[in-house]
């Protein structure tokens, strides 16, 4: 039997990462995407969030074979340094000593996923491609011509991995009993940098997340290969303290010295970065069902946009890989419904880890700056690390194991109810690390 001739849609990360594993299972795969070849363009910062990768995203590089290209460009990053605004600083490890999560250039992630998919010869890029449509009984894609005219191919199969404004998606959602929703946070972002020092090293430390906590917003920075750092300004677009009311150089140069001034003092070009670089929002979407049949599946943020708070809109995405490559090993290539299962499992996870990042933007912009939760997380990792087998803390959950998502929300809200009622204790500051506390918990597991 030959093998199918399938379209991945999107040469984004996980379209490239989902063509390695088609490739590898000898399919012909056809890749699509809008923009010029990303392997001829030079990788500028400002543009997209830094990304975090962790142990679900390392897991769906390593079943396609390419876990170690991409160690060459992340850095490890083992726990978040809170900056205060008169400069004290807090460390927080994010999980067990040898736990990291790994900073990395979307652009160079990109650019080397492409790479990897490109060396196969059943593979086909095809850049300036527009999909403008899919018809969905035929299995047909419309794309549209470099001088504007419509382009017909088709497929046994067609993978949507377009990202958060899915054409693909965007088809789908005509059926009937199709389900859909879109929205914005009131928080823009807006990415800005820290050069490297003259001699090429980074200006703080580099194997931590950095975090400047500020209430109703929070800036945050994550290493680069080459000595600087990433900086992003998650901020409300409108408001007494937002966007609008940056009018000026000045009110910048302001703003900065009153929020940030130990960064400030770290960014040389900070009015041109702010001045150049996009204020971009932060969708979030959802969809029902994930499949067209067993012809069409939508993969990463096509099938789940979530905000980036956890850092893991990409491992999740990445994840989607993964677990449909397992079942199509578990229940056969050609199961009638394989994208039908794979959809019915992947939706709940998509679903929860979306909760999971809105959540988290509240913890990282409100609380990290606040003893009771710093002490909190103590607590939990005291615990923890004590009996391992009753509580894996959330954050470990979402980013240090393969636990579903919706697993780990759920287990979330329960210990986040017992560590309430212990933290309501009025003496908890001088008991946290007694055994009192330890049976207290562990009366109410």
């Amino acid at each position: 039997m030959s093998k199918k001739n399938v379209a991945v849609v999107g040469a984004g990360l996980v379209g490239s990462l989902w063509t390695v594993y088609l490739a590898k299972r000898g399919y012909n795969v056809s890749v699509f995407d809008r923009r010029s070849d990303i392997r001829n363009v030079k990788v500028v910062q400002g543009k997209s969030i830094n990304l975090a990768l962790s142990d679900r995203g390392w897991r769906g590089l390593e079943g396609a074979g390419i876990r170690k290209e991409i160690e060459e460009v992340a850095i490890p990053m083992s726990g978040r340094l809170m900056h205060a605004v008169n400069g004290e600083l807090t460390y927080q490890p994010y999980g067990k000593e040898g736990q990291a999560i790994y900073s990395v250039s979307r652009g160079i992630l990109n650019q080397t996923l492409v790479r990897c998919a490109s060396e196969f010869e059943n593979v086909s890029l095809n850049f300036e491609h527009k999909c403008i449509d899919v018809e969905l009984d035929t299995n047909t894609i419309v794309f549209e011509g470099k001088k504007g005219e419509p382009i017909r191919q088709q497929f046994d199969q067609i993978f949507g991995t377009d990202g958060a404004f899915s054409a693909v998606r965007a088809r789908m959602t005509r059926l009937d009993r199709n389900e859909y929703s879109q929205s914005y946070l009131d928080h823009g972002y807006k990415e800005l940098e820290i050069p490297a020092n003259e001699d090429g090293t980074h200006k703080m430390r580099h194997d931590c997340l950095h975090i400047w906590p500020r209430g109703e917003f929070m800036m945050i920075a994550l290493p680069n290969i080459d000595g600087s750092f990433t900086c992003t300004l998650f901020f409300p677009f409108e408001g007494e303290v937002s966007f609008e009311k940056l009018k000026t150089d000045q009110d910048v140069l302001d703003f900065f010295e009153k929020y940030f001034p130990d960064a400030k003092a770290m960014m040389p070009e900070l009015l041109l970065d702010f001045n150049t670089n996009p204020t971009a929002s932060l969708v979030m979407t959802k969809c029902n069902p994930w499949n067209y049949k067993n012809q069409v599946a939508l993969m990463g943020d096509s099938a789940h946009a979530i905000v980036p708070f956890y850092g893991q809109g990409m491992n999740s995405g990445f994840e989607d890989c993964s677990e449909l490559d397992r079942l199509m090993t578990e229940l056969g290539e050609d199961h009638p419904e394989l994208l039908k299962e794979y959809g019915k499992m992947r939706k709940p996870n998509g679903d929860a880890i979306l909760e999971l990042a809105l959540r988290n933007y509240i913890e990282m912009r409100d609380l990290t700056a606040d003893k009771d939760f710093l002490l909190q997380k103590k607590i939990e990792g005291r615990f923890a690390s004590k009996h391992p087998e009753k509580w894996i803390p959330l954050y470990s959950q979402v980013t240090f194991s393969h636990i579903p998502y919706h697993e780990a929300l759920s287990s979330g809200i329960r210990q986040n109810e017992i560590m309430k009622e212990v933290m309501n204790r009025p003496d908890i500051e001088a008991v946290w690390d007694s055994e009192e506390i330890e049976n207290e918990i562990l009366k109410r597991i």
